[in-house]
């Protein structure tokens, strides 16, 4: 039983294809993180929502007019990876582009559950198009259930949506971290990426000459990818010490979250993330930030915060930072 479902974006061909395919765009409708390697045969590895990632093969491209690929779930028996087929046909119409997405190989029950999803992303990808940014996803706000991975992932959009709004003229600026301005905080944020996701057994191309937000989101795309496929038993090299993996994939959440509002507080941006998830990367930071490893990862002593501050507020202040309300 097939989806099928036509909307009309206000973009040429050519710029609705880039939003429909590249990993940059992707994340401004429908991904958390995306992996593309777009041509006939190649993989993509798609997280549309903190522990859900598509998967599958592409089958046919035609630049600017159309793409098919093999969809599928991972984690999911019934309909892994690449077992069934999306086809996105792009024609030229009056005040743009028709996105044609047909989703075959689907039963009946299957078929509803894509339905509401795609219906979801093809409305957020017509907001895309006008806005050039769909703007933070409800879905994948907080996920269920929370744990270390689902919450990185979370936390992740977050920091990325921040970074979006940082321009080149941002990067000389100040961040509430004495020792970085944007540009340095950046390179740290990067290094703890690799250093975490190397743990898993992840690989890295860093080039620190990509706008912030495309740095960031391409080395921590590879990352989690490793850290969903090692899972988190038992424990891995860090460093010159051994920790618990699951203290390594908590940092990660602690580091998105923390430097999120770095960013922000630095850009006059906003920090977009939701009660739940910050409550749980809160009890995260309670749990690893030891009063002795305090000062080895750069945090001050604990500032007062009301006990009725929302939890971002009380994790910023928990960190030594002096927080102010997050939106």
């Amino acid at each position: 039983m097939p989806f099928d479902k036509t909307v009309v974006v206000p973009l040429d061909p050519d710029a609705t294809f880039d939003l429909v395919t590249r990993p940059d765009r992707l994340r401004r409708w429908q991904t958390v993180a995306a992996r593309v390697d777009l041509q006939a045969g190649g993989e993509y590895r798609w997280t549309v929502v903190p522990g859900h990632s598509a998967a599958g093969t592409f089958r046919e491209v035609v630049p600017g007019r159309r793409v098919v690929f093999g969809w599928g779930w991972e984690g999911d028996e019934e309909l892994p990876p690449g077992s069934s087929t999306v086809t996105v046909t792009l024609t030229p119409t009056a005040g743009g582009t028709e996105v044609r997405l047909v989703h075959d190989g689907l039963n009946a029950e299957q078929a509803a559950r894509h339905a509401e999803g795609w219906n979801h992303y093809l409305d957020r990808l017509v907001a895309a198009a006008q806005t050039s940014d769909a703007g933070p996803d409800d879905w994948a706000a907080a996920p269920d259930p929370l744990d270390e991975l689902s919450s990185a992932e979370a936390t992740l959009a977050v920091v990325q949506r921040v970074l979006r709004g940082v321009t080149a003229e941002d990067t000389s600026r100040q961040t509430p971290c004495t020792e970085f301005t944007v540009a340095q905080l950046a390179d740290h944020l990067a290094g703890s990426i690799t250093a975490l996701g190397g743990a898993a057994g992840a690989t890295f191309d860093d080039d620190p000459g990509k706008p912030v937000e495309a740095r960031i989101a391409d080395l921590a795309q590879p990352a989690l990818e490793a850290w969903r496929n090692r899972g988190l038993d038992g424990t891995v090299t860090l460093g010159p010490n051994n920790a618990p993996a699951t203290v390594a994939a908590g940092i990660l959440s602690i580091e998105f979250l923390v430097h999120a509002w770095d960013f922000a507080a630095a850009t006059d941006g906003d920090v977009a993330v939701s009660e739940p998830l910050a409550e749980y990367v809160l009890a995260l930071a309670h749990k690893i930030i030891s009063p002795e490893g305090r000062k080895a990862v750069g945090f001050d002593d604990p500032v007062p915060a009301p006990h009725t501050s929302n939890a971002v507020t009380r994790l910023i202040a928990y960190t030594g930072r002096h927080p102010v309300p997050a939106a």
